[in-house]
């Protein structure tokens, strides 16, 4: 791979076979040179983690798309690491270059206000901005019995039309500052032509998580269990989730690394030394 087109890398959290990965890798097909890197087995819910790598495995998989020939490896690591392996060593190995974009999905379920600091779809978005790279994380909609298990039949039309979207101009152009990733979240019913909304993270949680039924503490846990549960009397009109919920356009949320809150520093020293 030593081509002077766009180096585009592909990864997501819900392994290196799940079709969402696959989807995006032929919406982008011609817009680049395709590198594909993911974790091996899925990876819900690992956020921008970095645990420790026992196993330190990579392996070359055979993933196909229509119109280039694409490299794609899975390794026993998170999103996270998947995209310093990919953007660290394995671009610079094969193509001599780190990559102009990282994609990270299509995700199995939406990532939607405070929760977003929980997916490993948005994870693998920030680590690649952290590393200089512009990070685009897609998640669609789906069930929540398909979180965790690749669903069968998906519509991804809609999702890879976005994806193709904006990564063209996202290589087309730079992100200006205090943007580091661009966060999609497509409707379920969404089509090609459904339009999309610029919106902000809503201070709200869209899931919430469940207490076990039969806590005991001791011997083994029981299974958290989730479910959304938007408090729709105080949502933000130009939220992701009122986007998403409420009108059921495309939300596109810019993030930034700086998680300062926005409260007027010296004030709020005053007060703490009042204290």
């Amino acid at each position: 791979m030593t081509s002077t087109r766009p180096l585009i890398l592909l990864t997501n959290d819900d392994g290196i076979h799940s079709p969402g990965l696959l989807a995006v890798a032929e919406a982008v097909c011609d817009l680049g040179e395709l590198l594909m890197i993911a974790p091996a087995t899925q990876q819900t819910g690992m956020g921008r983690g970095i645990p420790p790598m026992t196993d330190r495995q990579i392996k070359q998989e055979a993933v196909t798309v229509g119109c280039q020939a694409m490299p794609a490896y899975g390794l026993t690591g998170s999103p996270a690491q998947a995209v310093l392996y990919g953007v660290l060593a394995l671009a610079p190995h094969l193509c001599g270059r780190k990559p102009d974009l990282v994609i990270s999905g299509i995700n199995y379920g939406e990532n939607l206000g405070t929760c977003v600091t929980a997916s490993g779809t948005v994870g693998a978005a920030l680590q690649a901005a952290e590393l200089g790279v512009p990070g685009l994380a897609v998640s669609l909609e789906t069930d929540k019995a398909f979180h965790l298990h690749h669903g069968q039949d998906m519509d991804w039309s809609a999702a890879a039309t976005i994806t193709r979207r904006f990564a063209g101009l996202m290589l087309a152009a730079q992100l200006p500052f205090d943007v580091d990733v661009l966060k999609i979240d497509v409707p379920a019913d969404a089509t090609p032509e459904t339009r999309w909304r610029m919106t902000r993270q809503s201070r709200q949680s869209y899931y919430r998580d469940y207490a076990p039924v039969d806590f005991a503490p001791k011997g083994n846990l029981a299974q958290l269990d989730y479910g959304i549960e938007v408090q729709w009397d105080t949502l933000e009109p130009e939220s992701d989730i009122y986007a998403f919920a409420v009108d059921r356009v495309i939300s596109v949320t810019p993030l930034s690394h700086d998680l300062t809150s926005r409260v007027g520093l010296a004030d709020l020293e005053q007060l703490l030394r009042e204290r």
